[in-house]
């Protein structure tokens, strides 16, 4: 979702970069967006599932705009694993699994979603380490077995959100009485 409105900024020269900086852009790993999308639809499909054969319909904020502030809370999160400093990882790691817990708790509350979280979570930093520890990819200053402690926070509030967006689309869209 941010490459593609990136990269829609980038051609209505809305978002200028330097040349060095486009030649880099495309030169990621190629497999990143469909791994990523593959597993979003996956963990999107999986909540309402759940919630189904567990019996409890989320009825949590069930709203388009409360999945936008979501989303927006899970980008702030993403992003201050990378731009806040502080003393040492511990600090980090404890900082953002409290604000992880925090979005959590104000966009879903179900032990659904804490569960599936939770699974998500470890599921994900099992499947990154076995990727580091391979040799696919690497992280700069790695202090958790291969890989920064704090990804099990992004990827527990990536499912969260994902899973918000899932239940919403799972609602469909309602129907309007026709006034003929």
């Amino acid at each position: 979702m941010a490459l593609v409105l990136n990269l829609l900024q980038v051609q209505r020269n809305v978002t200028l970069f330097p040349e060095e900086v486009m030649a880099t852009l495309f030169s990621s790993a190629w497999w990143v967006p469909p791994c990523c999308g593959t597993a979003a639809a996956v963990v999107g499909l999986l909540y309402p599932c759940i919630d189904s054969h567990l019996g409890e319909p989320h009825k949590f904020k069930r709203e388009w705009a409360s999945v936008m502030r979501c989303i927006a809370v899970f980008v702030g999160i993403n992003h201050a694993s990378a731009k806040l400093d502080f003393a040492n990882n511990v600090q980090l790691s404890l900082t953002l699994a409290a604000l992880s817990l925090g979005l959590w708790w104000t966009f879903d509350r179900s032990r659904s979603g804490l569960g599936l979280g939770i699974t998500i979570a470890f599921v994900a930093t099992l499947i990154t380490q076995f990727l580091v520890y391979n040799g696919v990819y690497q992280y700069t200053s790695p202090d958790f077995l291969y890989i920064r402690s704090w990804l099990p926070c992004i990827f527990f509030s990536g499912g969260v959100t994902v899973g918000n967006i899932g239940r919403q689309l799972a609602m469909g869209i309602p129907e309007k009485p026709h006034n003929d």
